[in-house]
C-alpha cells in the first residue's frame, strides 16, 4: 500500500513539474510575441510541444506568431490543430478565416451527404471532456436506477427505475460511441496543411512522375496513404495525387 501511494505521490510531482516548465515557457513565449519577436517566440511555444504538452491557447498563440511571421501554412496548422481539441472555439475559427482568406488556392468542395453533416456538427457540439462528463451522467443515471430497484418496495417505482435504466443504458451507449468518434477525430492524422509555398502534385510517388496539378501553401489536404518518403493526397474536388512528406504537416 505504501508503494502504491509513494507511486501516486511521484506521479503527482513529476506531473507539476512538467506543468510549472510548461507554464514558464508559455510566460517566455507570449513575452517574446508581446516583444514582437515573433521568430523566438515559435522556438518557444514549439519547445512546450515538445514536452508533449498541448492547449488550444498554445495552438493559438502559435498559429499568430507564424502569421506575424506571414508563415501562412504553419499558422493554418497550428489553428488546425487547436481545433481539434475545441472545434468552436471562436478566437480559433475567426483567425482561421483570417489567414485562409489570404491562400492563392479557391477549390470547390464535393456536396457531403446530409448524415454527414450532421455527424461532424453533433461531435463539434462539445469537447472531449464535455463529451465524457455527459457519458458519466448516464452511467451514473443507470447505477443509481439499478440501485434503487433493489433497494425499494414499491412497485410503481420500480417500474420507474426500469425505465430510467433504459434511459441510461441508452443513453451511455450513445454518448459513448459519440465519445469515441471524437477522440478518433482528435488523434486522426487524416488530414495536413501544406507548407511548401508552391508545389505540383506528382501522378505516381516519384519525381520523375507527370505533374498533375499545381497546390500552394496553407491547403488543407486529405491524406489517403503514405509509400516512403511520399503522401496519396486528395483534394475537396476529388483530385488525387502524390507529394514528398516534406511539403506539409499533418494535423
Amino acid at each position: 500500500m505504501r508503494i502504491i501511494n509513494f507511486i501516486i505521490i511521484l506521479f503527482i510531482s513529476v506531473n507539476s513539474v512538467f506543468a510549472n516548465q510548461a507554464e514558464s515557457l508559455m510566460n517566455e513565449a507570449n513575452q517574446f510575441y508581446q516583444n514582437k519577436l515573433y521568430e523566438e517566440a515559435i522556438i518557444k511555444y514549439n519547445s512546450i510541444i515538445e514536452t508533449n504538452h498541448e492547449s488550444v491557447a498554445l495552438y493559438y498563440n502559435l498559429g499568430n506568431s507564424y502569421y506575424r511571421s506571414t508563415q501562412i501554412g504553419f499558422a493554418i496548422l497550428n489553428y488546425e490543430r487547436g481545433l481539434k481539441l475545441d472545434p468552436s472555439n471562436e478566437d480559433l475559427l475567426h483567425n482561421l478565416s483570417i489567414v485562409k482568406a489570404r491562400t492563392v488556392d479557391r477549390i470547390k468542395e464535393v456536396p457531403k451527404l446530409f448524415i454527414v453533416e450532421w455527424w461532424e456538427l453533433l461531435l463539434s457540439a462539445l469537447s472531449t471532456t464535455m463529451w465524457q462528463i455527459v457519458v458519466l451522467l448516464f452511467y451514473l443515471l443507470l447505477l443509481a436506477s439499478i440501485t434503487l430497484y433493489f433497494i425499494t418496495k414499491s412497485g410503481t417505482t420500480q417500474r420507474l427505475t426500469i425505465f430510467s435504466a433504459l434511459i441510461g443504458l441508452a443513453g451511455a451507449i450513445f454518448f459513448s460511441i459519440i465519445l469515441f468518434a471524437n477522440v478518433q477525430r482528435e488523434t486522426s492524422t487524416d488530414y495536413g496543411i501544406l507548407t511548401a509555398n508552391t508545389i505540383s502534385a506528382k501522378q505516381s510517388p516519384n519525381e520523375s512522375s507527370n505533374d498533375l496539378f499545381v497546390i500552394h501553401e496553407g491547403l488543407k489536404i486529405a491524406v489517403q496513404e503514405e509509400f516512403g518518403e511520399w503522401y496519396k493526397i486528395k483534394l475537396s474536388d476529388g483530385k488525387i495525387g502524390w507529394l514528398p512528406k516534406n511539403t506539409l504537416e499533418l494535423i
